[in-house]
């Protein structure tokens, strides 16, 4: 595959991406798929509480990569403003997929769908807009000392933050669309909790860019076990500090909310997301993800086609099984079906890049052996 030759100390980002597609097909698909009675039982709401590491995981990898991706433009030499360009731009593009993706579900339900779904706040807008911000206060800070110390801040004011603006602090003055970016409003009136807005989500993308920070550090790449290692510790320090956090009287600041507005269950998932990252190392280099087939990477290397694809065949009108209408066997089944399916498109997406690149390369060969005729 495309990525045999990745080193290991990146493998496992890809692997931790695709683990979180895992979740997501998982989430979906008993969303989607599943009797209206039997999404009041214990299994429904325990397969929805699994997916509440799949989101944090995409924006805190996606903070994390960004910092990756500065460092290596800075080492192919482009300028600084260079790569806030790059990087804001890529932000755009997630932005605007964000809209396409809408606009293709109101053309597909064109018969029952609602015009303002079209406006939507869901996980790509806030991946995007995260990204376009982190972009700027990368080329605002300049080194990585900086940039992890301004990240945190940043991180820990979005999350005290959050409350507030979730209930007693709401900006209701916006329009709804502008509000919905803030809390997830949308057009119902108060914030929804199934939407993406960036308080508090956008604080994970900018923890993840301190993390990034520290791991692609000079230090951190020559000491990479090491260096996974006490993440792992870092994250289980983080859990238990989450628990005192928790009996804190932080009521006064907003209505509590553990579940979804929380600083608290903000600091356990944290501790939760670090604490794969050991096991998404050791994986990679000693267990089964070393050999050649590895599948969840493959998925996190593709996550954004995945995503887009996988979202048409379980809650789009190509759904692959009728909603509402599953027993737990039959939805699992699809979920079984979904996951195969994208693995096996992430395979031919690669082995295409590889092969375009391949083409491209020999291209440049014979104009370069020409050139030099």
């Amino acid at each position: 595959m495309a990525n045999s030759a990745k080193p290991e100390r990146f493998a496992y980002i890809d692997w931790m991406r695709g683990f979180a597609c895992l979740l997501m097909f998982e989430v979906h698909g008993y969303d989607s798929w599943l009797t209206d009675s039997l999404r009041q039982t214990s299994f429904y709401k325990f397969s929805q509480f699994t997916g509440t590491i799949a989101a944090p995981m995409f924006l805190f990898l996606a903070g994390a990569s960004l910092a990756l991706v500065s460092d290596r433009m800075k080492q192919k030499g482009a300028t600084p403003d260079q790569v806030e360009r790059r990087l804001a731009w890529r932000g755009l593009e997630i932005v605007g997929l964000g809209y396409l993706l809408r606009l293709q579900e109101f053309v597909m339900g064109y018969h029952t769908a609602v015009w303002t779904d079209l406006l939507r706040v869901d996980i790509l807008n806030t991946i995007g807009v995260s990204l376009i911000l982190m972009a700027i206060l990368w080329r605002i800070c300049k080194d990585h000392r900086t940039t992890a110390i301004a990240s945190l801040a940043i991180c820990a004011a979005i999350v005290l933050a959050t409350p507030a603006l979730w209930t007693t602090m709401r900006p209701s003055w916006l329009p709804w669309y502008v509000e919905s970016y803030i809390n997830g409003v949308h057009t119902y009136g108060v914030p929804q909790v199934w939407l993406f807005p960036l308080f508090p989500w956008m604080a994970f993308a900018f923890a993840g860019l301190a993390l990034g920070c520290f791991v692609f550090d000079e230090w951190a790449t020559r000491h990479v076990p090491e260096t996974i290692g006490w993440l792992g510790v870092l994250g289980v320090i983080l859990f238990f500090v989450s628990i005192g956090v928790d009996q804190l009287p932080l009521q006064y600041l907003a209505p509590y909310d553990y579940w979804h507005t929380s600083p608290a269950f903000f600091i356990a998932r944290l501790g939760v997301l670090l604490m794969f990252f050991p096991i998404s190392y050791a994986w990679c280099r000693w267990g089964w993800g070393a050999a050649k087939f590895r599948p969840l990477v493959w998925l996190g290397e593709t996550s954004l086609l995945v995503y887009w694809v996988h979202i048409v065949f379980v809650y789009g009108h190509l759904s692959i099984l009728p909603k509402h209408q599953q027993t737990i066997p039959g939805a699992t089944l699809g979920i079984v079906i979904i996951t195969a399916a994208m693995t096996l498109l992430a395979v031919v997406r690669l082995r295409w890049k590889r092969h375009g690149a391949e083409f491209t390369e020999r291209v440049r060969s014979i104009a370069r052996a020409k050139s030099g005729n």
